[in-house]
Parts: C-alpha cells; sequence; structure tokens
C-alpha cells in the first residue's frame, strides 16, 4: 500500500538553511507526496528558495503566524494524506525516510515514530537516538520527543485535536500526551528518519520552560503537588547539564538528555 504522506515545513527567514530542507523531502524516492510550506512572512530570501521546488511542492502559504504552533497547525489543516509529518526548515528528512513509513503504515495506528540523528553543525557531530513510545501523563521517566521522526495519522488529529497554539515551547509533548492517554496506538520504525539540528527553541534556556511545563500538566489533569514535583526535577537536571556543559562535555550531555539507540 502506498498511502498518501503529507510533509509539512514552516520557516521563516530561514534562507540559510532551508534549501537543503526542501532537498531532502523532494528527494525521497515515494511517489505519494504532498508537501506543504507554511511561510511567516519571510523578509529575506526565503520564498525565493522555495520558488526553485514549486514543482514538487503542493502548496505554499506565506503570511503572519501566532507563532510556531498555529503555523504547525495551518500545515495540517491544508494536509490531505494520510498521515503527516513535520519536517523543520532546519532539519532533513533521510533518505528513504517515507518509504519506511508507507511500509509501516497499517490501519488503527495513529501515531509512527522513528529514530533520528542528532546533529550539531557547528563542530558536525551526530548522535543517533531513538524516541520514546509511551507518553503516560504521570511518570518521571525522561520523554524523548524528537518530533521530525515522528508522523501522525491525519485521523488522529481530526479526533484529538491538534498543537495548542499559546504553547511555545511543550506542543509536542502535549500533544504526544494527549495521544497516548486517549488510547492512540503508537508504531515504533527501526530506522532512522531524519537529522535535527540543535539550536533554535528546542535548545532555548530551560528557565524559559518550566511554566509552560506546569501549566501542560495542569491542563492535562494532574495534580498540583505532582506537576511542581516534575518542574522541580526538571530544573535539578538541566541545572546539571548546564554545570556539564560548562566544562566542555557537550557529547556526554547529548547522550544523557537523548535515548541513544543501541
Amino acid at each position: 500500500m502506498q498511502p498518501k504522506i503529507s510533509i509539512i515545513t514552516i520557516t521563516y527567514n530561514s534562507e540559510s538553511t532551508i534549501e537543503e530542507t526542501l532537498k531532502s523531502v523532494v528527494s525521497q524516492d515515494y511517489p505519494n507526496l504532498e508537501y506543504i510550506i507554511i511561510d511567516g512572512a519571510s523578509k529575506d530570501g526565503t520564498l525565493a528558495i522555495v520558488d526553485k521546488y514549486r514543482d514538487r511542492i503542493a502548496k505554499v502559504v506565506s503570511e503572519p503566524d501566532k507563532g510556531i504552533s498555529d503555523a504547525f497547525n495551518k500545515g495540517i489543516a491544508h494536509a490531505t494524506g494520510d498521515v503527516i509529518g513535520i519536517i523543520n526548515s532546519d532539519d532533513v528528512l533521510l533518505p528513504g525516510a517515507l518509504r519506511a513509513v508507507a511500509d509501516a503504515y497499517e490501519d488503527g495506528v495513529g501515531v509512527y515514530r522513528g529514530n533520528i540523528f542528532i546533529w550539531e553543525s557547528k563542530n558536525d557531530t551526530r548522535i543517533q537516538a531513538c524516541p520514546s513510545m509511551k507518553f503516560p501523563l504521570h511518570t518521571y521517566k525522561k520523554r524523548i520527543v524528537c518530533h521530525q521522526g515522528t508522523f501522525v495519522a491525519k485521523w488522529a488529529y481530526d479526533k484529538h485535536g491538534v498543537f495548542k497554539t499559546d504553547y511555545r515551547f511543550m506542543m509536542d509533548v502535549d500533544l504526544l500526551i494527549r495521544l497516548y492517554e486517549a488510547g492512540v496506538r503508537f508504531k515504533y520504525i527501526p530506522k532512522e528518519l531524519a537529522m535535527f539540528r540543535l539550536g533554535g527553541v528546542t535548545s532555548s534556556s530551560f528557565l524559559k520552560k518550566t511554566g509552560e511545563l506546569e501549566r501542560m500538566f495542569r491542563e492535562n489533569g494532574a495534580g498540583w503537588l505532582y506537576a511542581k514535583s516534575h518542574v522541580l526535577l526538571f530544573s535539578i537536571t538541566n541545572s546539571i547539564l548546564v554545570v556539564l556543559r560548562a566544562f566542555g562535555l557537550s557529547t556526554f550531555i547529548k547522550k544523557i538528555k537523548f535515548r541513544i539507540c543501541r
């Protein structure tokens, strides 16, 4: 079976990285692809680069948005595929990724998750990471999100909702928790699907994320004590990582932060 796969790339002033992203998607050896670009009204040369690939892109929207989640949701609204993936404008879809998703496709599965490479372009180091496959609300176990290697069935978005637009950092964790808690079936794809470039929002200071993290737990039904204790553990863990980074232990930090494939 060759399910229709929609890929969404959101972008804003990404002229330095987007062409590599575009090439990685349009060069996929998979015929039933729908590619959607959601641009936040870029002021640099981003759209000129996008125009070079317009014959391989199904939809280009360029207008101001209300943030990352809003841009994600615009792409989902335009998507008509059976499965939807999101590859940001500084990330890369790896060769054969869509074929692997199609091979894994089956009725009743709502979320497909594969491995990714975490890429630090400054020194060109790559670490292979495996995604978490369980997202229960109440757990202190580290959740490895890796949304670049995550593909969600269209029906799952339609039934359980999309990204919350008032979240800047925790929108993908929130979505996966909601889907998992609703009983949506997750399926693991044992292949590297994407390469995630460190930097941007994901690498922002953890102090900016703590308030949103607590709110996310409370809005999903966690009690006040659980939410507070989880945020405390998150803060302690990341404070230790900051100290380790100061001693130049970047690779060691990545192996702590991400679940490394064996």
